[in-house]
């Protein structure tokens, strides 16, 4: 019943949120230009995310037999290991992409701003993949 709580807390945050992207667009105030676009994309973001694991909820409820096989499913070590080496290997993409990419928007001379936070970003994850690499060689 929690679960139920939190998907219908997630249905009526991206509704209202949906609603206030749109009296904004229609607003057109010249102070508030990003901010409809990001309640719009957060808002269709948890509605989507609601709606799909309530219809999920109602799914598994109307069939135990599925609901069992999901659970075993998720709980199992092939699966679990699978989609950490996925992880992995997409995080390893993603270091070389993202160089590429922030070496690309300096040689385009794109804004200093926007280049300084591209790289505070790449920094953040690559000190969190450092802290987590640390964390884990101490626990094994």
């Amino acid at each position: 019943m929690k679960q139920n709580w939190k998907d219908t807390v997630c249905i009526l945050v991206g509704v209202l949120l949906l609603m206030a992207a749109a009296v904004m667009l229609h607003l057109d105030l010249p102070m508030l230009q990003v901010l409809p676009f990001v309640c719009l994309g957060v808002g269709a973001g948890l509605l989507g995310q609601g709606i799909g694991q309530l219809v999920q909820r109602k799914t598994l409820q109307g069939d135990p037999e599925l609901a069992r096989q999901k659970a075993i499913e998720e709980g199992d070590e092939r699966n679990i290991q699978l989609a950490l080496r996925a992880k992995a290997k997409a995080f390893d993409l993603m270091v070389f992409v993202f160089a590429a990419l922030l070496l690309t928007f300096a040689l385009m001379k794109v804004d200093l701003t926007a280049i300084l936070l591209l790289v505070g970003a790449y920094l953040l994850v690559q000190g969190y993949a450092v802290y987590c690499r640390i964390r884990l060689e101490k626990e094994m």
